[in-house]
């Protein structure tokens, strides 16, 4: 199926908010850790498909500000996944010259998993075949607060001017200030909404729904949202011609 892609029409930067992993336990009558754990194998299938496709950047929703209030259990298993993740994956990055980024807060993240996402960006910092950005304890209202608070901080200190702020000036204070703003956007497990991802950056992303749950969201299943997507016109507010 990957030969039917339109390379020359591929997003170049893509956004997933993998939902689904807990529906999908309970669907088989499993432990909510299960399904993210398939959640996880699911992911490294897109990653090594969105490669394939020549995607340069890939923006993965992997653990809400929201997600906090989770039981503590859950929240425990998913930090050490997370970190079991980063380790594993280490090797794949480094020859696949993968280079590994983060959006959020991670200053809420326990220390061991923190470090070790430190640690595995710091080895990946030079490559560039593919940045795979994690969204952290991300919230984008919270992102778009403290951006707002960093630039009237800058603006009381005389680092800047109110008079030469613009959406570019703006975008340099958010957590995503070193890639660009995501062309498509794609949700799994048939829900509808953004739930505060990247509110300020999708402004102008073509959005793909999909009843697929995560872990069930295959190779396959990404090429046939890429195809949707080679024929969608994105106009950005001009006619159409």
């Amino acid at each position: 199926m990957i030969k039917k892609i339109n390379f020359k029409n591929v997003p170049s930067h893509l956004a997933i908010i993998m939902d689904g992993n807990g529906r999908w336990a309970k669907k088989r009558n499993l432990d909510r850790i299960k399904g993210h754990i398939e959640g996880i194998k699911s992911l490294r299938a897109v990653t090594s498909t969105v490669m394939e496709c020549g995607i340069k950047y890939l923006t993965v929703y992997a653990f809400s500000s929201e997600n906090w209030q989770r039981p503590k259990a859950e929240v425990n298993s998913l930090m050490y996944l997370l970190e079991e993740y980063l380790n594993l994956e280490l090797p794949t990055l480094i020859k696949n010259k993968i280079r590994l980024n983060f959006i959020g807060n991670i200053e809420r993240l326990p220390e061991s998993p923190k470090k070790t996402l430190l640690n595995v960006i710091d080895k990946t910092k030079e490559f560039n075949s593919l940045c795979l950005t994690l969204a952290l304890s991300y919230g984008s209202r919270e992102e778009i607060t403290t951006a707002a608070i960093k630039m009237a901080k800058d603006i009381k200190s005389n680092k800047i001017k109110i008079e030469g702020i613009d959406e570019n000036l703006f975008s340099s204070y958010l957590y995503s200030r070193d890639m660009p703003d995501p062309d498509f956007l794609i949700r799994t497990s048939g829900e509808k909404r953004i739930s505060n991802f990247m509110l300020y950056q999708i402004a102008y992303a073509e959005i793909y729904f999909t009843k697929t749950l995560w872990p069930d969201f295959s190779r396959k299943e990404l090429i046939r949202a890429l195809k949707n997507y080679e024929k969608r016109v994105r106009r950005f507010g001009k006619s159409e011609v």
